[in-house]
């Protein structure tokens, strides 16, 4: 088990975000777990001492949220995430991990200057579509396989439908729990998981339990106005970081 301080200093508040983040709004605001863990060990470990905690947190959030998920989504989302995730496993080893941060991060800055400045205004809700669906999910199973990351690319294709927030919490919660159970299958394959990461992951488990209730309490008190344009807000805050993370490493 690791027992550095400095990287619990980072591990605790970032797995506190992830589980708020996941289970309060289902925005992209966990993408910052990875990077902050990544500050004290190499971003290959850091995801992998995260996945087994993702997947404890997943079968709260899984109960916090049953029933209440798009099953219209759905239906349009796994495929396209199993074939992100498949593409993911392939590319581990090769992907250059800054041009991905800044792909992703311009991306998600677009999306919002496109709504914010655009002709889409953030009253307008859009329907479930196939082609858009299959995209996102895709991208979104791709950048969740490589550092768990897949938070914006839904959050694009999710938030313009302007569900329930229960409906659109639950939606990602379904998702991503499917998403990070096949995932431990390439992780396995490509050896990530030794005796230090998953007792570490054992030990960290209970800081992500905690996250994810918080983030219920969050959501069931926050108005619904209120919680979509903090969405919105956490989705610009996680673009603007994987576009500074990107640009620093190229820099």
């Amino acid at each position: 088990m690791i027992t550095d301080p400095l990287f619990y200093a980072a591990a605790i508040p970032a797995l506190l975000v992830f589980g708020i983040s996941k289970a309060g709004f289902g925005t992209g605001l966990g993408i910052l777990a990875v990077p902050l863990i990544a500050l004290t060990i190499p971003a290959s470990q850091a995801a992998a001492i995260m996945l087994p905690i993702l997947c404890v947190m997943d079968l709260a959030a899984l109960w916090a949220y049953r029933g209440q998920w798009s099953r219209e989504n759905m239906k349009i989302m796994l495929p396209g995430g199993f074939a992100g995730i498949v593409l993911g496993a392939l590319t581990f080893r090769y992907v250059n991990e800054a041009g991905l941060k800044i792909m992703l991060g311009a991306i998600a800055i677009g999306f919002l200057l496109q709504r914010w400045l655009g002709k889409a205004s953030l009253a307008e809700s859009t329907k479930p579509a196939p082609g858009k669906g299959y995209f996102w999910s895709a991208l979104s199973g791709y950048t969740s396989t490589l550092a768990h990351a897949g938070g914006p690319p839904m959050s694009i294709y999710l938030l313009p439908q302007k569900m329930d927030k229960a409906l659109l919490v639950g939606t990602t919660v379904v998702f991503f729990a499917i998403v990070n159970y096949i995932k431990i299958i390439p992780y396995t394959l490509l050896g990530l998981f030794d005796s230090s990461n998953l007792a570490t992951s054992a030990g960290l488990a209970p800081v992500g339990l905690l996250g994810i209730f918080c983030g219920v309490w969050f959501r069931k008190t926050i108005p619904e106005l209120l919680f979509y344009r903090l969405c919105y807000a956490f989705l610009f805050v996680a673009g603007m970081k994987l576009l500074y993370d990107g640009l620093s490493k190229l820099i």
